[in-house]
């Protein structure tokens, strides 16, 4: 009914081997050890590696970066969307395989919208399925006890909100909104745009792709209580009103 899997969801899927569907599973990280230039080397084998795995039958590609740790960092999901998305449309097998993400990163419906948007079929948001697990255990959901019932709600607002911005373009179904890229980029750069969201409309241009990969690299480390010589300062990302 709508493109959110819950974890169990996701696990689910990721067994189905049969003669309608079969799934792989794609890391999206890489070794923090490789550096900025490390995100765009693997991002490459993960574009080689859809076209193997859908020339060996694969129809269900599960891009996903549960391997993050303190030694891997996550290429930024979108970017892993598109670039296999924008792969698979050149290779001409695009329609041979759906995409599905497996990620941390998404928490808003903008970005599951801009993830459908750019190719992805289904999303599975599993650190906000766990963060949620944790808040109703500490009591912090109001009338809310069980974590069955807040995934449900969650599940169910994100729909909504889906449902509010797709319809805004006109547009009344997820499988018309899947892929269709009704956005503007705003500050990234022409060569960025060129490989990784092709057609994007981008007319200030921006941070390359090797920017993304530092500040990647800067985030994860502040998650993971690393250090790094060259770490940006940052506020939050949310005020309470």
């Amino acid at each position: 009914d709508q493109p959110i899997l819950r974890n169990a969801e996701l696990e689910t899927l990721r067994s189905v081997s049969t003669d309608v569907f079969r799934a792989h599973t794609i890391d999206i990280t890489w070794p923090i050890h490789e550096g900025p230039a490390g995100m765009q080397k693997r991002l490459a084998n993960v574009c080689d590696e859809a076209t193997d795995h859908i020339a060996a039958g694969i129809n269900i590609l599960i891009l996903s970066d549960r391997a993050t740790g303190p030694d891997r960092a996550p290429i930024p999901s979108l970017l892993a969307v598109s670039a296999v998305h924008h792969h698979l449309v050149r290779e001409g097998t695009r329609l041979r395989a759906g995409l599905v993400l497996e990620s941390g990163e998404p928490r808003e419906v903008h970005h599951f919208a801009v993830l459908i948007g750019y190719g992805a079929s289904a999303i599975n948001p599993y650190l906000m399925f766990e963060s949620l697990g944790e808040l109703v255990r500490d009591g912090k959901v109001n009338g809310v006890d069980d974590v069955e019932t807040a995934e449900k709600n969650v599940v169910k607002g994100i729909a909504k909100g889906l449902l509010k911005t797709i319809s805004k373009m006109g547009i009344s179904t997820i499988q018309s909104y899947n892929g269709a890229q009704i956005f503007e980029a705003v500050g990234l750069a022409p060569e960025l745009i060129d490989r990784y969201f092709v057609g994007t409309a981008s007319r200030i241009g921006g941070i390359d792709a090797k920017i993304l990969a530092v500040e990647t690299l800067e985030r994860h480390a502040r998650g993971f209580g690393l250090t790094t010589d060259d770490l940006l300062p940052v506020g939050g990302v949310y005020a309470w009103r």
